[in-house]
């Protein structure tokens, strides 16, 4: 069969980002093939989904080319090539339009390419577009952007999770294989487990966050979202790794997690924690304790284990991430790039177009912090819970002592309805409860959908692990999705379901 008949049989096939690059490597099929399919799928079910804030279609065009010409002359264009990848748009791109879904910074285009985008572009992989948030990153549902909500693939009438909404939509509908987050208190993992993909938050500063814009600098991190744990292994691989334009960048191997997803988890020691389970709805709970059940039957050494100190994570995060933000976000001022609404002296001219420029969350999130940070409140809210997290760490590394890996929930609920928690900010934060505190403590976690909840909607089950110890954290998460889908199998009608 011909490059091009192969390319025409599979146009309508979800193929894996591992079965995409070895394809285009092979010359099987080219990369100018996949990236059409991919811009096709966006063309088609973007306008309902709304992922997208900008397709880079000339830019993905051009980069297919190039690889299909490195192909042609022999050469080898990198373990992703020709798979196209969503950015979420606080990662910058040169000439490519990031916003951060914010009125604040609508149509800057950066001079340089944030690490990871340089790192996926030596990689062989196609950035087809940005994609939507929440504005800043801050929120849980991608319905805080200026540009209007992002939508569930599997009910429109829902949100996908946020903020990283917009990627975790594109790559659970098909319209990518591959996308990048930003996780700051769960904002990769949470979408992931309610689109039913795989999500990674990797250890604070295994991944350069050069070129991503700042929301809460000691808690940011970028990291994987794909349909399998292979895939989010091979993406993990190609973007980690020291990098000296980022102060706080791991000078460290990059664990090698490729290479344990077949180990099994034979001996392994993981706690069903308490705190990740308790609270969390009766379906989303069922399946981490069938999650459970399912290591060790796989010969997992599984016990129940409380770290109390986690309940504590969600106040100590709503004042630090909120303080780290207003002092990164004073930087919009209208003066040097990005909205500037004008007014009689630079003092009028910084409230107006601040107050033009950002949403209702952003706003409350630098109020917030400004307060915290304040004098006489600093000791009592700020620098008490900086002592709070450190409180969870050694928490943490207590349970790490005799443990490889905690279990629990990612989100405490499958994915709700559009506008149901907007007018409430507690009971949004509250999405957040279960993955905050790997962010606090810098610690690697991932989503791996297992099953679906009462709604048919899925359920992430979230493994956490030490720090640099992603290598564990994968080989479960591999465990845990073989064992998913056993369990789809055996269902009638349902196999190919997570």
């Amino acid at each position: 069969m011909t490059s091009e008949g192969a390319d025409a049989s599979r146009d309508d096939q979800p193929d894996s980002a591992l079965a995409i690059a070895a394809a285009v490597r092979s010359g099987e099929r080219t990369a100018a093939s996949v990236v059409e399919v991919s811009l096709g799928a966006i063309a088609a079910r973007d306008p309902e989904l709304h992922a997208f804030l900008h397709v880079a279609s000339d830019h993905a065009r051009a980069a297919a080319a190039a690889i299909d010409e490195t192909v042609r002359a022999g050469r080898d264009p990198g373990p992703l090539a020709g798979v196209p990848v969503a950015l979420k748009d606080n990662l910058c791109t040169r000439g490519v339009p990031t916003t951060c879904a914010s009125k604040i910074l609508e149509g800057w285009r950066p001079p340089y390419d944030a690490t990871v985008v340089t790192r996926l572009q030596d990689a062989g992989a196609v950035v087809v577009g940005k994609t939507n948030l929440d504005e800043f990153a801050m929120g849980s549902s991608t319905e805080n952007s200026c540009k209007g909500p992002t939508r569930h693939p599997m009910d429109p009438t829902r949100v996908p999770g946020g903020s990283s909404g917009g990627s975790a939509a594109a790559v659970a509908a098909g319209l990518v294989p591959l996308g990048l987050g930003s996780d700051t208190g769960g904002s990769v993992r949470q979408p992931a487990a309610l689109c039913g993909v795989v999500g990674v938050k990797p250890t604070y500063g295994v991944v350069s966050r050069y070129g991503l814009v700042a929301f809460a600098s000691s808690l940011d991190q970028i990291g994987p979202l794909a349909r399998s744990v292979a895939d989010a292994a091979v993406l993990f691989e190609v973007i980690a790794g020291h990098d000296p334009l980022d102060s706080t960048s791991l000078d460290e191997p990059v664990p090698r997690v490729t290479r344990v997803l077949e180990a099994g988890v034979e001996g392994l020691r993981v706690g069903v924690c308490n705190e990740l389970v308790e609270g969390t709805s009766p379906d989303v709970a069922r399946r981490v304790r069938e999650a459970a059940e399912d290591l060790a039957k796989a010969g997992a050494l599984v016990e129940e284990v409380s770290v109390p100190e986690m309940r504590f994570g969600l106040s100590a995060y709503y004042l630090i991430a909120p303080a780290e933000a207003s002092s990164n976000l004073a930087r919009y001022d209208g003066v040097r790039y990005g909205l500037r609404v004008d007014a009689p002296d630079v003092a009028a001219m910084n409230t107006a177009t601040r107050t033009a420029g950002f949403g209702a969350e952003v706003k409350r999130r630098i109020m917030l912090g400004t307060y915290a940070l304040s004098a006489g409140y600093y000791d009592a809210y700020y620098a008490k819970a900086q002592r709070v997290r450190t409180l969870l760490i050694r928490a943490f590394e207590r349970a790490y002592e005799r443990l490889d890996v905690l279990l629990g929930a990612t989100s405490p609920t499958t994915a709700f309805e559009i506008g149901e928690r907007v007018v409430d900010p507690l009971a949004m934060y509250m999405s957040d409860v279960c993955t905050i505190p790997s962010n606090l403590s810098g610690h690697p976690a991932m989503s791996v959908p297992f099953g679906t909840g009462e709604d048919g909607l899925p359920v992430g089950v979230q493994v956490l692990a030490p720090a640099l110890h992603e290598e564990p954290m994968f080989q479960v998460a591999a465990a845990l999705e073989r064992a998913a889908a056993a369990r789809a199998a055996a269902v009638p009608g349902g196999e190919g379901r997570r």
